[in-house]
């Protein structure tokens, strides 16, 4: 089993044996992927299935949400009823919370055992300017290097602001340009100025470098892990 389907605790069979087995292969890969220090997309896919889990504890109406809506549209209309009927079902919905309190701290277990990996890879990453610090910092460049490899992994970033009820969230989203080697001849100034006249729409583009101190697994963790250092930086920042 690869990923935990979105919908994994009401799909199919609702039975507490069947749905600890299913999780418990699930975090069996995890734990697998993490011992490679290979964060992501399990880091991520943890997290959803947490909250998700710790949403339908509370609010048992949400369950609905959860479950396969197969049904043609002559059949649309039954859809509240059908509901109605599962959840004054005592029997299925006592092996659902049966299933969520078993699979919290399963998964809060696996969550924090991700946390200390990344923030283990968080700490032997520094990130630096390059060249000018520009006064619009939502857009640039980003560099990801892994000394003493002399190769250095060029990306353009746009960070993303939505505005919530509670909080400012920040999205960002890279493309990546091209990998190239450093020499003494080619500076990371040198790479940004070749990108300036390269692409001129930044004319003076924010240009950011994450160095990291070991080699980690690049798109698996230690780009999830550039980019979150960056947003912070640039969210500290502004």
């Amino acid at each position: 089993m690869e990923n935990l389907k979105e919908n994994w605790l009401t799909e199919g069979l609702i039975d507490f044996e069947y749905k600890k087995y299913v999780l418990l292969a699930y975090l069996k890969n995890v734990k697998e992927s993490f011992s490679r220090v290979e964060l992501y997309p399990f880091m991520g896919d943890l997290i959803f299935h947490y909250r998700n889990l710790k949403a339908l504890k509370t609010n048992k109406s949400t369950i609905f949400d959860q479950f396969p809506k197969r049904l043609s549209l002559d059949n649309l209309k039954n859809l509240e009823l059908n509901y109605k009927k599962i959840i004054e079902d005592d029997a299925i919905m006592e092996e659902i919370e049966s299933i969520i309190e078993f699979s919290l701290p399963q998964m809060k277990t696996s969550l924090d055992e991700g946390s200390v990996i990344y923030d283990y890879v968080e700490s032997k990453c520094e990130i630096l300017p390059v060249g000018l610090t520009s006064l619009y910092a939502n857009e640039g460049y980003l560099f990801i290097s892994q000394p003493p490899q002399q190769e250095t992994e060029v990306y353009r970033y746009q960070i993303t602001i939505y505005d919530n009820s509670s909080d400012v969230v920040r999205a960002i989203r890279t493309n990546y340009i091209y990998n190239i080697k450093r020499t003494f001849a080619t500076t990371f100034e040198q790479i940004k100025l070749q990108l300036m006249r390269q692409f001129n729409d930044l004319p003076n583009p924010a240009t950011y470098l994450v160095l990291s101190k070991l080699k980690f697994p690049l798109t698996q963790t230690l780009m999830p892990v550039a980019k979150r250092m960056l947003v912070k930086h640039i969210s500290q920042a502004g």
